[in-house]
């Protein structure tokens, strides 16, 4: 087994004993991201829209450090403080996918999320 960190500064560092993604073979298990800008690692708040925007490039600038993009994702994990906002994320993560080749994915509401965020998304993706 050949691990291989993958790391970019188009996506926020790591604020925790982790990186950004690990690359085993040819499957990509990508951290969760949550609205941080990485230039600035400021949270993006108080629009779920725009929140579930700047985590899905985050998440999209991770797959392209490993050359893969969003065709290559097979399971997804998203993680809500507010199952309210379900519709909201579903509509902005759905933009990011075909329909017919979407990934696997379960959608679970948590108490509480890394500063106090309310979405975080993970992902596994294969060359």
């Amino acid at each position: 087994m050949k691990k291989k960190i993958i790391t970019t500064l188009s996506a926020p560092a790591p604020i925790g004993p982790y990186n950004q993604a690990i690359l085993i073979n040819n499957t990509l298990y990508l951290s969760g991201q949550i609205p941080l800008v990485p230039e600035t690692m400021e949270l993006v708040e108080g629009d779920i829209k725009k929140e579930t925007q700047q985590v899905m490039q985050n998440l999209e600038a991770v797959l392209q450090a490993a050359e893969m993009n969003f065709e290559n994702v097979v399971k997804t994990s998203i993680f809500l403080s507010d199952m309210d906002n379900f519709g909201i994320v579903n509509e902005i993560y759905a933009s990011y996918f075909n329909n017919e080749t979407a990934p696997a994915r379960e959608t679970v509401a948590v108490k509480t999320l890394p500063k106090s965020v309310r979405v975080e998304i993970s992902m596994i993706a294969v060359k």
